[in-house]
């Protein structure tokens, strides 16, 4: 029993040094000034723990959503139901494949070309198509993608209905009126919890869903999404931290629409959509949001209530954040100028002709080297968003930067 008691309060020691006044609240604020009274409720750092049973909840409901809702709509819209072409059996191949490469060497192709007296591109081939049979099928995909695209335009809509009745959506200033005091609205917390427990299941969904190449960054943006979320929370900056949400779904609801329109074979639809989304990105993220949140964040707060530690944290999470915009902003702008620059010699389709580095697994350099790269039709990649990054978020690249996983 002494020991239990020790270590409850080495934990409460711990607890107390990590939730340090000091450093997360303005001068003369403390912890017991922002508990809950009749009068008034203020966000408490327990209430992030409904995030997690949320984020379970949300996870069985997109498995519901994608059987019962999405997969049905894909049949119905024709969209193809087959995975890619698998290889031929082969045990030498295949041990090949499994134990030592995936990518053989042209060395190790010549020697296979004289074990099995094959030619080195019909090795090449089977190799291309044994790391396509692993890949998902365009239905996985489109169901993925509407489940993306249906919870991007709830939560969006639920933001701006609720953020065009208050005054901070139209004068940041407000956002450090009368701060920290400012009760929490109900519809504030259901909205902060929400996406926090969407954030907590795509950091675990991650794992299982459809593979990107820039995962690492992805799961990067993850991390500091949730960690801006619940921080934020915690000390009542919920007012510049609802605008930051709902302004990082705004070109989210796009990006899924586009893709859902490509894996339809809506080509035209899918390339307006994406013009959209890459519009819409750009604006949002390279104007509005250094304009408007890291404004009233590094300038507007400061001359509200001065200098405290917890500002140079929020701001530095907030600047890598702007440094992921500008990264994305790169490559979504790098597709577009490879889209127009051949589409001069015919039809413009940037998601034809772009790759994305947060492509689908399809999208790498796979094809049959038989057939012509402008022919082939594994060209045409597609785009995924979140956070979200993506996202949450997730953006493009020219094609010369596409490769197998």
């Amino acid at each position: 029993e002494g020991g239990s008691e020790r270590d409850k309060a080495k934990m409460a020691g711990i607890l107390a040094w990590f939730w340090n006044e000091r450093f997360w609240l303005p001068h003369n604020v403390t912890w017991a000034d922002l508990k809950n009274t009749e009068e008034a409720s203020f966000p408490q750092a327990e209430d992030l723990y409904l995030a997690f049973p949320l984020a379970f909840c949300i996870f069985m409901i997109r498995l519901v959503f994608e059987r019962f809702i999405a997969k049905p709509c894909a049949l119905g819209l024709k969209v193809q139901a087959n995975g890619p072409q698998k290889a031929q059996p082969n045990a030498i191949l295949e041990k090949v494949f499994t134990a030592i490469t995936k990518h053989p060497d042209e060395k190790r192709l010549e020697g296979l070309s004289k074990q099995l007296d094959w030619d080195v591109r019909s090795i090449q081939r089977w190799f291309r198509q044994r790391r396509n049979q692993e890949k998902p099928s365009t239905l996985t995909k489109f169901c993925e993608s509407m489940w993306r695209f249906t919870f991007y335009l709830y939560i969006f809509t639920y933001g701006v209905r609720f953020l065009k009745k208050t005054p901070w959506l139209w004068n940041t200033r407000q956002c450090w009126n009368g701060y920290p005091y400012q009760p929490l609205m109900p519809d504030l917390h259901y909205y902060y919890i929400v996406e926090l427990s969407f954030y907590w299941s795509l950091m675990f969904s991650q794992f299982t869903d459809i593979k990107r190449k820039d995962f690492s960054i992805m799961f990067t943006h993850h991390i500091v999404t949730v960690i801006l979320i619940s921080f934020s929370y915690v000390t009542n900056l919920t007012r510049v931290g609802a605008l930051t949400l709902c302004l990082h779904d705004s070109a989210d609801i796009l990006l899924e629409a586009a893709k859902m329109a490509n894996y339809c074979k809506c080509q035209k639809l899918s390339d307006l959509l994406f013009l959209m989304f890459a519009i819409v990105f750009i604006i949002s993220r390279l104007g509005i949001y250094p304009l408007w949140i890291l404004n009233t964040m590094l300038f507007e707060l400061y001359e509200a209530l001065g200098n405290f530690p917890a500002l140079w944290f929020f701001n530095m999470l907030l600047i890598v954040l702007q440094v992921l915009h500008c990264f994305w902003s790169y490559l979504i702008i790098k597709a577009a100028y490879k889209a127009i620059s051949r589409g001069k010699a015919g039809k413009w389709n940037p998601l034809h002709v772009a790759k994305d580095d947060r492509s689908d697994v399809e999208s790498s350099s796979d094809e049959d080297d038989s057939v012509p790269r402008s022919n082939n039709p594994h060209n045409t990649t597609t785009t995924n968003g979140t956070s979200g990054a993506n996202g949450t978020n997730g953006y493009l690249t020219g094609s010369t930067c596409s490769e197998d996983h």
